[in-house]
């Protein structure tokens, strides 16, 4: 782990077990993801962000990748856990730049796009119906890029992601010196299969079809077996969701039904996780 990197004392949270024991009843764990896109200056509007919403999927909490015996990459030790849901992405998506845009640094160019960063507010919202239940995680997303390791001084994206990030990652197992962050990103690609790695390739998201037949390196339906594709790399994100808010609504019996609030706090290099029962 880097010297960047400080975590907090904080337990397992509360709600984590019965949130996961939902999602692995969907038979696909998709989820509502909720960014703020900077209002269009052609449209008059006392906001300064529209919300933008899209479908994605959960690829597992970070530091704990899922096993998939289609892997082929190398994996970290499982020396950390967390509390926060990731899904990967390609950089040309506008959920990308917003998650820039609309954090406290604004960045909005390119170049600052490009890499890792990011931090902007966001929920994310899973409805499970054989259970009854909704959660929904409120908080920041940060995006993980192939500058998060490497040659040279790290970038303030680059820090600003092991900080916030790594606070939360608790640590389960000695010989944490050892983990990686590129290492993670590189088998969270592995964990996709060929053609969604394929779609890392694909005609830059959005562009008009008018514009011509894109050249045979980013053509639709392409299958991406190397681990390090220099193209799909390029666009291959992973997104963060760091929760401070979890709310979990269960309808299941309408005579019961309830909601739970769980929120997080800090204090003094602790933190934990506050827990309030409530009508739903």
């Amino acid at each position: 782990m880097s010297t960047t990197t400080h975590h907090l004392t904080t337990p397992a949270a509360p709600w984590k077990s019965r949130f996961l024991s939902h999602i692995s009843q969907l038979p696909s764990p998709e989820f509502v993801f909720a960014t703020l896109h900077v209002a269009p200056s052609s449209t008059p509007s006392p906001n300064p962000y529209v919300p933008r919403l899209r479908y994605c999927i959960y690829r597992g909490m970070w530091a704990e990748l899922p096993e998939n015996k289609h892997n082929d990459a190398p994996k970290n030790d499982p020396n950390y856990e967390s509390e926060m849901p990731t899904f990967t992405t390609d950089v040309r998506m506008r959920k990308v730049g917003e998650l820039f845009a609309s954090s406290e640094g604004h960045a909005t160019s390119e170049g600052q796009t490009h890499g890792s960063g990011g931090g902007g507010p966001v929920e994310a919202v899973w409805w499970i119906k054989d259970v009854g239940s909704q959660w929904r995680i409120q908080g920041e997303a940060y995006v993980v890029a192939p500058d998060i390791e490497g040659e040279g001084e790290q970038s303030s994206g680059v820090r600003t992601v092991k900080s916030k990030v790594g606070e939360r990652m608790r640590q389960v197992k000695e010989g944490s010196a050892g983990w990686s962050w590129g290492k993670e990103l590189t088998a969270h690609f592995g964990n996709m299969s060929p053609g969604i790695r394929g779609s890392m390739r694909n005609p830059p998201p959005g562009s008009p079809v008018a514009s011509g037949r894109p050249d045979e390196d980013h053509e639709l339906g392409q299958k991406v077996t190397d681990l390090h594709d220099p193209i799909a790399r390029e666009n291959f994100r992973v997104v963060i969701i760091k929760p401070d808010v979890v709310e979990h609504l269960d309808i299941s019996d309408p005579a019961k039904a309830r909601r739970w609030t769980y929120t997080f706090v800090e204090k003094n290099g602790h933190g934990e996780w506050l827990t309030e029962e409530q009508w739903p």
